[in-house]
């Protein structure tokens, strides 16, 4: 299926490892011109050279507000034009329950997963309205329906992204963008390195990073101009709700 977005020109946070390199590549394998943003220069290098089609890599850390702004604002300026697709993204903050989490953790969490967030939009989707066409798909997770343990500060601060998300794609809906959100369960990716043993990991199905990338790319093609303010989740069927 041609998704129509050949040329288009996306911005994947965090594309370096995990789900933002499986959206990364295959938004590039579907034509679209991508950048791509990590901390680590060798890592982002790889990435590149794996996602392949011209994909170019900016070194810069979007776990803050001002980190979102500066990725959106550096990815304009590689594809020589605005934003036309826009994958927020960023890792987990650090593992914990209610009481092992200090009150003094929460505002660097919500930072790295909220804010960045409204950042990167407020950056990018303007210029969209402006234009319009856009695509804004951001990464969170299956934990803002159905909390998971041990992770108390992502719990609460994609729950607020996904409402940010929500509230955003029913403002621009006229406009021609779209909001949507993905929402992982277990794939994968080294970010489970730091939140499950061997042998946990060993009784986990795990989806392929690669997989959850075409997803994201679908969702960002002209056949979706109609699905807007969706939050889909793809966790192989962990999430045990009706709805």
């Amino acid at each position: 299926m041609d998704l129509g977005i050949a040329g288009r020109r996306a911005a994947v946070a965090a594309g370096s490892s995990g789900l933002g390199l499986g959206a990364a590549k295959a938004l590039a394998a579907e034509g679209a011109r991508v950048v791509i943003c990590g901390r680590d220069r060798g890592r982002l290098d790889a990435a590149v050279h794996e996602i392949g089609n011209e994909a170019t890599g900016v070194v810069c850390d979007v776990g803050s507000a001002s980190g979102g702004a500066e990725f959106v604002a550096a990815a304009s300026e590689a594809l020589d034009g605005p934003v036309d697709i826009l994958v927020p993204n960023a890792g987990g903050p650090p593992p914990g329950t209610f009481d092992s989490t200090p009150v003094e953790a929460y505002p660097e969490a919500i930072d790295l997963n909220l804010m960045s967030i409204v950042a990167m939009c407020k950056s990018a989707v303007p210029t969209m309205r402006e234009r319009g066409w856009g695509r804004v798909v951001a990464i969170t997770s299956v934990s803002v329906r159905q909390p998971i343990a041990n992770i108390i500060l992502s719990n609460t601060a994609r729950a607020g992204a996904t409402a940010f998300l929500k509230t955003l794609a029913l403002e621009v809906a006229d406009d021609g963008v779209t909001v949507n959100s993905v929402q992982p369960g277990m794939h994968d990716t080294p970010r489970l390195d730091g939140l499950l043993t061997d042998e946990q990991r060993a009784g986990i199905r795990m989806g392929d990073p690669d997989d959850f990338g075409s997803i994201v790319a679908f969702l960002c093609g002209q056949q979706s101009s109609f699905v807007t303010g969706l939050q889909l989740h793809v966790d192989g069927g962990s999430f045990s709700g009706l709805q």
